[in-house]
């Protein structure tokens, strides 16, 4: 089970540090740009292309109101440096625990990256720039299912905004309804799409209902007391 899920609006205040800079100039790398224009890819992608979550890297672009987004399956040799970066941001350090070397990070996506296809890392892409982290796996298949009742097909979200310009201004649950949205678009077995994020992040918490989310329980995980939140593909038009 992955960590529990950063801040994804945690407001004014926490977009000022000593590191804010570090994430103001990304662009997309030439490779990147290749990559989300081939409409079918001339290799496999690995887990990425597996039907455990119908293909993830063959899921197309959307358009928010935010600016056109993409999920783009992680490249270790391409992403590391950037989401170790991220992973050493206090405000993700604190519900990640990842932070430290970039090998604490490669440690955190090499099963993901080496597995079946599960659970699936992904950049987020918004307007051309990678700008937040995603996990999109099968919740039904994740340690998750041992402590709380999950459906077949239910799929899972974790989130967090690596750009600080991304941060309080209700980017996190657009982005949050869109990516749910895709989710139930893509996967027509899966019924409910759900994330865990730790109690304690009340930003988080509040995005996940702001992107049409239900707070279904209080779970108790190894690592943190979570908050379960739902979304249902039933209600998805009404929330």
């Amino acid at each position: 089970m992955p960590p529990a899920d950063a801040p994804t609006d945690p407001g004014p205040a926490a977009q000022a540090g000593p590191d804010a800079e570090d994430t103001l100039d990304l662009r997309l790398t030439a490779e990147l740009l290749a990559l989300l224009g081939e409409e079918t890819p001339a290799y496999g992608y690995g887990p990425a292309d597996s039907a455990l979550l119908d293909r993830p890297a063959r899921w197309k672009p959307v358009t928010t109101s935010a600016g056109v987004f993409q999920l783009v399956p992680v490249r270790l040799e391409r992403d590391l440096a950037l989401i170790s970066r991220w992973m050493n941001d206090p405000a993700v350090a604190d519900f990640w625990e990842l932070a430290g070397a970039e090998t604490v990070t490669a440690a955190h996506l090499m099963p993901q990256l080496d597995g079946d296809g599960r659970s699936i890392p992904c950049l987020g892409v918004l307007s051309g720039v990678p700008m937040s982290y995603w996990e999109i796996y099968r919740a039904d298949l994740d340690p998750l299912s041992r402590h709380c009742r999950v459906r077949p097909h239910d799929t899972g979200i974790h989130l967090l905004i690596g750009d600080v310009r991304g941060r309080g201004h209700g980017i996190g649950s657009t982005l949050l309804r869109a990516v749910s949205d895709l989710v139930l678009d893509s996967r027509p077995r899966c019924t409910r799409v759900v994330a865990e994020p730790d109690l304690r992040n009340t930003p988080s918490v509040s995005a996940f209902l702001r992107a049409g989310f239900r707070y279904s329980a209080e779970v108790e995980l190894p690592e943190k007391r979570a908050a379960l939140m739902v979304r249902d593909r039933a209600h998805r038009d009404h929330l």
